[in-house]
């Protein structure tokens, strides 16, 4: 194996700067990994390794010079296809979409193109990010670590797949229902969305109240290095807010004292008996850590067709030409799902706009006395690939059945997913741990102290 594979940022960094290896050591180290593990598992859907190179080679000249430019200098990365960079196509997982390269960075990517990362190139995703499973229509089938007859879950699948399989410490994907957190339980990483318009997300998503852009990495306090390079304020956002944004870093260090709810079902999921086991077993570990926890099993009423109807007007919307022009181009599964958000009436949104601001209000009151919300991150572990839906769950839809993660891009607070055990097949268990809003601090700080704990911890890493 290589010296490099499952290195987290601050270790490969320390090593730059102790002169144990080089920025292009790293990367020929890793593209000689790509080049093995990519026709195992379908991580990309384009690459850059000339602009790698190039930009390896500046950041090795920065350190030669005493002027890196912090922990991401030098390192390799993923951005997902959903998200714009500069000089590479942003196709969406679509077949329906131009290969014409995008004409500036997004956002996200301009913060750590300036803290020096490498970027590699585009990571795969589901068409449009539709789908919590890891297939697309232009780049087939994104395949597990753990085992790749499964899925890694969607729609950041590739960025998930890389990460957990030690090609690169962190990836930038996206988040509208899950889909930084269903990945990362499905692949035994860590992913976080920060509190909507923590990190701009910008050109506009087409579901601009859902989105969010995020890291999933191997653990808390590397995801909180890359929150610390891409949060902030940004005009073309106009979400995003103006001032200095929480020691992420810090949080993920140290712990404080905390209060928090257990719920295994929010009180309407149902749970696959091993995860149900697994979870259990990672909150009897978090009461050592002294968390004060509380059983409450109905915080909400499933509030999926709030979200359904926030999402049909965003895709239906902005897909339409797609959908009546170019359907024979589309994933069937998610072809059926756009035709369904063209006949949404504007009535239906309205009471839904109306409903979420309730929804948001109820979740506000919650957190008055929990300063954490402990969940399964999804009711099931990794299922066979080319599946919508895992067995058992056919009476839910494309996304649906990822029943714990949508909640919260409604009501927008941070979320995340922590790896906390394994089936009894290997497969790897996330617990999603859900703040107040703008209280990332506290996810990271449980994070990290769990981190020290975790039993299986020294299993994170598939035999690939």
């Amino acid at each position: 194996m290589s010296q490099f594979a499952f290195m987290t940022i601050r270790e490969i960094s320390q090593g730059f700067s102790r002169k144990d290896f080089s920025p292009t050591e790293l990367l020929d180290d890793v593209i000689a990994r790509y080049e093995r593990l990519e026709p195992k598992l379908n991580m990309f859907a384009w690459t850059d390794f000339g602009g790698a190179r190039a930009q390896a080679k500046a950041a090795e000249t920065r350190l030669m010079r005493g002027e890196k430019l912090g922990e991401l200098d030098g390192i390799p990365t993923s951005v997902k296809d959903l998200i714009a960079v500069a000089g590479m196509p942003q196709r969406f997982g679509s077949r329906a979409t131009p290969a014409t390269p995008s004409a500036a960075d997004a956002p996200s990517v301009e913060r750590i193109r300036a803290a020096g990362a490498v970027i590699l190139g585009k990571s795969t995703t589901s068409e449009f990010g539709c789908k919590a499973v890891g297939d697309s229509p232009l780049t087939g089938i994104t395949r597990n670590p753990w085992n790749p007859q499964m899925t890694p879950g969607g729609s950041s699948c590739g960025a998930a797949a890389m990460v957990a399989a030690g090609l690169v410490p962190y990836a930038l994907g996206t988040d509208g229902g899950g889909s930084l957190r269903i990945p990362a339980s499905l692949c035994g990483i860590f992913g976080i969305k920060a509190q909507f318009a923590r990190v701009a997300v910008f050109p506009t998503s087409a579901t601009p109240t859902l989105a969010h852009v995020g890291p999933l990495a191997r653990n808390a306090e590397d995801a909180a290095i890359v929150l610390s390079a891409i949060a902030g304020y940004d005009t073309r956002d106009p979400f995003t807010v103006k001032g200095a944004h929480p020691d992420f870093i810090g949080a993920a260090k140290s712990y404080r004292k905390l209060r928090a709810a257990w719920s295994p079902t929010l009180g309407y999921g149902r749970n696959d008996p091993e995860v149900a086991l697994i979870t259990e077993q990672a909150i009897r570990h978090i009461e050592t850590l002294g968390v004060e926890i509380e059983l409450v099993e109905t915080v909400m009423d499933d509030p999926i067709d709030m979200w359904t109807a926030e999402f049909y007007a965003g895709v239906g919307t902005r897909l339409r030409d797609i959908i009546t022009g170019q359907p024979d181009l589309l994933d069937p599964a998610v072809l059926a799902v756009l035709k369904q958000a063209l006949e949404q009436e504007m009535r239906t949104y309205y009471e839904s706009v109306f409903a979420r601001y309730a929804f948001r209000e109820k979740m506000r009151t919650f957190f008055e006395e929990f300063d954490l919300l402990l969940t399964p991150t999804l009711p099931v572990a990794a299922f066979g690939t080319g599946l919508d839906v895992p067995p058992g769950y056919e009476d839910k839809n494309i996304v649906s059945w990822a029943t714990y993660t949508y909640p919260f891009n409604l009501t927008g607070q941070p979320a995340a997913s922590l790896p906390v055990g394994f089936t009894s097949k290997g497969l790897p268990v996330g617990l999603q741990l859900v703040a107040s809003a703008f209280d990332e601090k506290s996810i990271l700080s449980l994070a990290g102290a769990y981190e020290t704990i975790f039993p299986e911890r020294k299993k994170l890493r598939p035999a690939l």
